[in-house]
């Protein structure tokens, strides 16, 4: 049974977001090899990092890619200095979370930050992307109406299976289209490949994409992923888990790959009563886990080439069903205390515009003017932090 779960427990992360991080690396200026090479070292090293962490401590600790980063990045977009300083961002996002394993001052630093405000930022920056299958549909009915009708049947009958189950509805609508247009992906691009890119570091990309890229990671995938391992009774421990899950996230980046974290939402597959009743033999599911990661990655560079071959609208589709619960859980945690909705709404207005100034994305503006909000209103002691 807890091997079982890890494999569901891979199935399900990997199916239910893979299309947001093809879209994220694309959009920070991925050509179609680049994009595939870094789902493939991201697959990897989350899987390695699953493995290495429940091995050696006996808990079912996994790991995954910063789903919310990546939703970050497709908001941001190309940046000054190009798909290289983009890599060079995720390099530096990496260094950061592996000095927060080194140094608790850093996490205690995120954690100052008001909830409300984070939560708001991650909310901004999701909105369009959960807009975009309502655009989708209106411009590709025949496309994306079998994806979000499966979604929303599977939403109320199976809710863990109704993004999995859009997304081969997906894959089945691209192979129709493929197959009436008989324009197939290359033979060559379907053999998994890593492409190598020299990192370089631009102010811009350090600003505008590693800082809101460790902040988001922190605030939405590690802090949260230990709180649910709490919940089943496992006390992840923070400083390895933060070096291991940091370390893969450098080894990463030259290969494209955005960054890796504690799982949060996915952890309960693998940490739950569905891993078995011996708490203590639920280890295996995260190692199971971990395995099934790095076969799905291997096997995801021929994914990668039939996905970006799809009809316009759906992949769209996928990612935007993909993040609506990620983005309804923002949106009540940005607007929970009603002390801090204005900076709340402030910085979710602000996150959401897209706009950039000084050649620096609405992410980083977006904090920035919610805490200063936050602060002149005075509502910094009647709410929580993350």
């Amino acid at each position: 049974m807890p091997a079982g779960a890890g494999v569901v427990c891979a199935l399900v992360g990997f199916t239910s977001a893979f299309a947001v991080v093809l879209a994220g690396l694309r959009a920070m200026g991925a050509d179609p090899g680049q994009a595939a090479s870094g789902l493939l070292a991201v697959s990897v090293t989350m899987g390695a990092a699953s493995v290495v962490l429940s091995w050696r401590y006996r808990m079912p600790i996994t790991s995954a890619w910063s789903t919310p980063g990546a939703a970050l990045l497709i908001s941001t977009g190309a940046v000054a200095g190009g798909w290289p300083a983009a890599v060079g961002a995720f390099a530096v996002c990496g260094v950061f979370l592996v000095l927060t394993g080194l140094w608790p001052g850093l996490a205690a630093l995120v954690r100052r930050i008001p909830a409300p405000i984070a939560q708001a930022m991650l909310a901004g920056v999701l909105l369009p992307l959960c807009v975009a299958p309502v655009t989708a549909l209106g411009a590709h009915p025949a496309a994306v109406a079998p994806v979000l009708v499966v979604w929303l049947v599977l939403l109320k009958l199976r809710p863990r299976w109704a993004v999995p189950a859009a997304f081969v509805v997906a894959m089945a609508v691209i192979a129709v289209s493929l197959g009436r247009s008989g324009d197939a992906p290359a033979a060559s691009s379907l053999i998994p490949h890593l492409e190598w890119t020299t990192p370089s570091i631009t102010l811009q990309a350090l600003t505008g994409v590693a800082l809101p890229l460790y902040i988001v990671t922190m605030a939405s995938q590690n802090i949260p992923g230990v709180a649910v391992m709490s919940t089943y009774g496992y006390e992840v421990p923070w400083r390895p888990a933060l070096m291991v899950t940091g370390a893969g996230s450098v080894l990463g980046a030259p290969f494209g790959g955005h960054a890796i974290n504690l799982a949060a939402i996915s952890a309960a597959l693998a940490a739950g009563p569905d891993a078995g009743e011996d708490t203590s033999r639920r280890w295996i599911a995260g190692v199971t886990t971990g395995v099934s990661y790095i076969v799905l990655g291997v096997l995801s560079t021929g994914l990668t080439a039939v996905v970006l071959a799809a009809p316009d609208g759906v992949v769209q589709a996928v990612a935007g069903v993909a993040l609506v619960g990620a983005f309804a859980s923002a949106c009540a945690g940005a607007m929970a205390d009603e002390a801090a909705r204005v900076p709340a709404a402030v910085t979710f207005v602000v996150a959401a515009s897209g706009a950039t100034v000084a050649g620096v994305g609405s992410a980083f503006w977006a904090l920035v003017v919610g805490i200063v909000v936050y602060l002149m209103l005075g509502v910094r002691r009647s709410t929580g932090t993350v």
